[in-house]
């Protein structure tokens, strides 16, 4: 028999990159937790992380164990959920979201939510994807309003098959310039024609799409500032900074001074999408989905 606390010191170490990190968290001496990990190598006959002096990784022994650890801990916490509805006959849901795409899309599709489940009692945690896809998967929230690039989801370490990806629109990133600038009345650009540019940036994940692009391109981009704001980002291309990449979506309100020009296909894109953990029916889920989708429709694509 497995032992679950073992399982969950391992699920920390993967999480944390080492035993230290994983101690402080789990409220442990390193050594408890180098000898949780020793006692579960010893039950499986196998070992599951290897250690270096930059920390531990996992092997693929490893990586099927922690798999193994979040499917048992999203089960718990189902379990808990369930037992909670029984007693109090009110459903909890928690949604995670990043910010642009919660702003548009979120406010509406809860709205509709609570007009066919009025005794839902709903949770929103704000995060960017790699901090919440991880949690639908621990069961920690039960659906995520999330996005990728053009690479794999963010979740983290373990395997990603517990998780269920439900497309609701692309979101293809624009140009925004000063009003002024030369290149505004363009219809479309390319990269490269930007390339003696300086850019502000409203996003670090957009710093770092922009330069794999750039670099297709033949230019390193001059980075001016950066921020975890798009309207601010905006802010700063109509205070003469520089220019900036924006997500269609975070385009909105309008700043008076700027332009918006599309990049040449193929572009940079953010796909947007609802995470939730797979073979799971559950009715307030599909609702909130359902009216996601609606709320997505108009802007696909734009």
């Amino acid at each position: 028999m497995i032992d679950v606390q073992r399982l969950r010191v391992l699920r920390a170490v993967a999480e944390h990159g080492s035993f230290n990190r994983a101690a402080a968290v789990l409220r442990l001496t390193p050594s408890a937790v180098s000898q949780q990990v020793a006692a579960l190598e010893r039950s499986l006959g196998a070992q599951v992380v290897a250690r270096s002096t930059r920390g531990v990784s996992l092997t693929r022994a490893g990586q099927i164990m922690v798999g193994a650890a979040e499917s048992v801990a999203a089960e718990l916490e189902h379990a808990q959920q369930q037992v909670a509805e029984l007693s109090t006959g009110r459903t909890q849901l928690t949604v995670a979201t990043f910010t642009s795409g919660g702003r548009l899309m979120l406010p509406a599709a809860l709205t509709q939510l609570m007009a066919a489940h009025p005794r839902t009692v709903l949770h929103v945690r704000e995060g960017e994807p790699e901090d919440t896809l991880p949690l639908v998967r621990q069961g920690a929230v039960d659906l995520a309003l999330a996005y990728h690039f053009d690479g794999p989801l963010p979740v983290g370490p373990g395997p990603s098959s517990s998780l269920e990806w439900t497309p609701l629109l692309e979101d293809p990133l624009h140009v925004v310039l000063p009003q002024e600038h030369r290149l505004a009345s363009h219809d479309a650009l390319d990269l490269a024609d930007l390339a003696a540019e300086p850019w502000v940036l409203g996003c670090l994940k957009t710093e770092a799409y922009l330069r794999r692009y750039a670099e297709h391109a033949g230019f390193d981009p001059e980075i001016r500032g950066t921020t975890t704001d798009y309207f601010f980002a905006r802010s700063l291309v109509a205070a003469g900074m520089g220019i900036s990449l924006i997500p269609s979506i975070a385009l909105a309100p309008e700043i008076p001074g700027l332009s918006t020009v599309p990049i040449k296909s193929p572009g940079p894109i953010r796909h947007i999408g609802v995470a939730t953990i797979s073979g799971r029916d559950r009715p307030h889920v599909t609702t909130l989905i359902r009216s996601l989708r609606e709320q997505a429709m108009p802007h696909n694509g734009h």
